[in-house]
């Protein structure tokens, strides 16, 4: 793949033999974050854990205490008073059955997050083919299947995040934007990080983090020394 020059200068910045303490990563993440446009942290996350068990799926959710830096809309499958609730909260689409010829025939798909109330998901169950693939199905253990719709709304919209394994074990995780300060970078790595720490599965022998590292959009990977971060 080939890298630009901006791309070249920054990655000079960067040891890839290193394990970097995680406030070097960040001040590091920041400095070669070059692009003209606000560029994303993320964070990536190789854990030692078989997604192919059940007992070592991780999937959660958090709420960083400076948020994305991104607006996310919400779309809330809920009817009468919980419809009204989820309006009041700030939800950007609220809706039921009348949703779903939308969704699946039109292929509409301008939300970011989806809420539904338990008595919603036989109706949501049929987005399954196109919501699934896409990450948007809602799902208890994340918080998205829920009565408290105000409180999952209000999280969402203060940067509530889900992470969760890809097939590869791997998470991958917003921590915010390069305009963050280095202070609410970290702040909100640590918190990600400390949930990540508390997700781990019990039936998990052997290394939990085999390796942490931060990246901007168009940055080069830092990687950060997992030994660091309170297991």
């Amino acid at each position: 793949m080939k890298r630009g020059k901006k791309y070249a200068e920054a990655a000079k910045a960067v040891d890839r033999g290193n394990l970097y303490d995680p406030a070097e990563a960040i001040s590091l993440v920041k400095k070669t974050a070059v692009a003209k446009f606000d560029e994303t942290i993320e964070a990536h996350i190789r854990t030692g854990c078989d997604g192919r068990h059940a007992e070592q799926q991780i999937r959660g959710a958090v709420v960083l205490p400076h948020g994305t830096g991104k607006t996310v809309r919400v779309l809330v499958f809920a009817k009468n008073a919980k419809a009204d609730e989820a309006q009041a909260a700030g939800a950007d689409y609220v809706g039921a059955e009348e949703l779903i010829p939308k969704i699946q025939n039109e292929g509409w798909l301008d939300f970011d997050v989806v809420v539904a109330t338990p008595d919603m998901m036989g109706v949501v169950g049929r987005l399954g083919r196109v919501l699934g693939p896409k990450g948007l199905m809602p799902n208890p253990k994340a918080g998205t299947v829920t009565m408290d719709v105000t409180k999952a709304v209000q999280d969402i919209k203060a940067g509530k995040i889900e992470y969760r394994l890809d097939k590869t074990n791997i998470i991958h995780v917003p921590i915010g934007k390069a305009s963050f300060t280095e202070e609410q970078l970290a702040d909100n790595f640590q918190t990600l990080m400390g949930a990540i720490i508390k997700a781990r599965p019990s039936s998990l022998k052997g290394v939990f983090l085999k390796s942490v590292a931060l990246a901007s959009t168009m940055g080069p990977s830092v990687k950060v020394n997992p030994m660091k971060l309170a297991q």
